[in-house]
């Protein structure tokens, strides 16, 4: 049976509670133990898949093709252990799945209330999977005291009372601020965020304090005292140059041995953080430097992009090489010439989106990636856009678009090279789709396969013929266009197994001009950073020495 860590937070959101349980579960697998992570987020959407990227940055896809926290990445980067749909729970379908049930009459006509009803559905969701791995990591969003993250907490105790004794552990991650004109570390908030936890029946084992400098031993024998903690079960996470160096700044803090004594594990295993020394080395220790310009549409909040922005790193460290990657509004270049901004940066990637707006921008970006032989690479909308470009630019089809755009606004005289997909096959089965569905989960998503053409680029670059990607996207590149476009240079290298679906484009002659529709940072970790985006960051280095 499975051991229980729940991770929660006070204070204030943000503090890093994902990282800190990826990163515990990076030393626990250093050690030989196998884990699993999960997310359980308390507010009423369903899941991520229809909020804004501004409202709460990307969303994270699974193989299976849940849309889920971008956390959910954390976990994947740091573990190597592929999310399902089953590590990502929402309070929103919490409700859903109660609500179900009760319309089918399986409560037998009982009120249905919140507890026990909705607890119930969420200790079975904890439960599922039980023996699988040596450690459950359950990360619970929000902050302690919020009115919407109470069934959750409450959820959490019962199932820790029900569990067998030293079967769970509670960590408790909270901030340790710094006031300049004291010079002092002040605990209280620490001190208030436990007495709101214990309010509610938990108790912290482990306190995990987000600070900007070490705590003193003082300030940490206070903690352990008034939180009624270990004094060694309090670690301190210091803000860090890259969150590659949580393992092992977790490591010197020990605590993966806190949660062993908590577990009262011993002898507990060595640990061997090869993989993690060899990380950091290559993160401090670069031998080159790019600047990569990401045009994008939601570039004032960087978590929009955040597997994009990890996985350049990670094809940075994979070449020994600092990525310095600039976030660009789409929009300046549809009232501004895109050389004056482009011209100094060595590669330039267009990732996904939703919407018409900033478009434009993006097609620019990609024309002066391909006339000025800059290395390009076009993630899903990035891809379409450069596909629009190359119709409009070299086959001569001036109205080329996307249905996307014009469906919207009843425009006639655009050409779709864009269309809306309205039906495809995964294994076996059939999925149809119309532009009047419900948004949420009505997309193409999670893994599908690819079959690449023989002596592409894209093809020696992966140093393979079949592949398998995640997708999450409504429209695809027109296959009738297919021959046009290839007269013109543009290599369709990667299609769907039936041959419909067009999965990548390159050109022909150019240093390095990819799209894929498919979001290839979701599978990019940094100990086996994404072929294409190593090869990505490789091109780049290329164009800088010819500089």
């Amino acid at each position: 049976m499975s051991r229980y860590i729940f991770v929660t937070g006070g204070v204030v959101s943000s503090l890093g509670k994902g990282l800190t349980a990826a990163a515990l579960g990076a030393l626990l697998q250093a050690r030989g133990f196998t884990v699993r992570l999960r997310k359980l987020d308390p507010y009423l959407n369903v899941d991520p898949g229809t909020m804004s990227p501004f409202e709460h940055g990307e969303v994270f896809v699974t193989d299976d093709g849940a849309e889920t926290d971008l956390d959910l990445g954390h976990y994947e980067r740091f573990t190597g252990v592929s999310a399902t749909s089953t590590d990502s729970v929402s309070c929103g379908k919490i409700y859903s799945k109660v609500l179900e049930k009760e319309r089918r009459g399986d409560y037998l006509g009982k009120t249905i209330q919140v507890i026990p009803h909705v607890t119930n559905e969420i200790k079975d969701f904890l439960a599922l999977g039980d023996n699988e791995v040596d450690f459950m990591l359950c990360e619970i969003g929000g902050t302690v005291g919020d009115i919407e993250g109470l069934p959750f907490f409450e959820a959490i105790r019962q199932f820790s009372h029900e569990r067998a004794e030293k079967q769970c552990i509670f960590i408790h991650l909270t901030l340790l601020p710094y006031i300049a004109a004291s010079g002092e570390l002040k605990t209280k908030p620490t001190q208030h965020s436990v007495k709101e936890l214990r309010s509610i029946g938990l108790s912290p084992d482990i306190l995990v304090c987000r600070t900007d400098r070490d705590i003193p031993q003082k300030e940490r024998e206070k903690l352990a005292l008034f939180c009624n903690v270990r004094k060694e079960s309090v670690i301190a996470a210091p803000d860090l140059e890259s969150i590659y160096e949580a393992p092992l700044c977790y490591m010197r803090e020990k605590l993966d041995q806190a949660v062993l004594d908590a577990f009262q594990i011993s002898p507990a295993p060595s640990p061997n953080l090869q993989i993690w020394e060899d990380v950091a080395d290559r993160i401090n220790n670069p031998e080159g430097e790019v600047h990569i310009a990401i045009v994008g549409k939601y570039t004032q909040l960087e978590d929009a992009y955040k597997s994009i922005a990890e996985a350049l790193t990670h094809g940075g460290m994979a070449n020994r090489t600092r990525v310095i990657s600039t976030w660009i509004d789409a929009e300046i270049f549809e009232r501004k010439n895109p050389t004056e901004l482009l011209q100094k940066f060595n590669a330039i990637l267009v990732p996904g989106g939703f919407g018409e707006r900033g478009t434009e921008g993006k097609i620019l970006a990609a024309h002066f990636a391909r006339t000025k032989n800059v290395p390009y690479l076009g993630i899903c909308l990035g891809m379409q856009m450069a596909v629009i470009e190359a119709a409009r630019n070299l086959v001569g089809i001036s109205s080329a678009g996307s249905e996307e755009f014009f469906e919207q606004n009843t425009d006639k005289g655009v050409t779709p090279v864009i269309y809306h997909l309205k039906e495809w096959y995964k294994d076996r089965k059939k999925f149809v789709r119309s532009s009047q569905d419900h948004k949420g989960g009505s997309m193409r998503l999670g893994a599908y396969k690819a079959d690449l053409v023989l002596n592409s680029k894209v093809q020696q670059i992966y140093q393979a013929t079949e592949i398998s990607e995640r997708h999450r996207h409504r429209y695809e590149v027109n296959i009738k266009y297919k021959a046009d476009l290839e007269k013109c240079g543009m290599v369709f290298s990667g299609v769907s197994p039936d041959g419909k679906l067009p999965e990548i484009v390159e050109l022909k002659d150019h240093p390095w001009y990819i799209g894929v529709q498919f979001h290839p940072e979701l599978k990019s970790k940094p100990f086996e950073p994404h072929p294409i985006f190593k090869d990505f960051v490789k091109a780049a280095l290329d164009q800088s020495r010819l500089v």
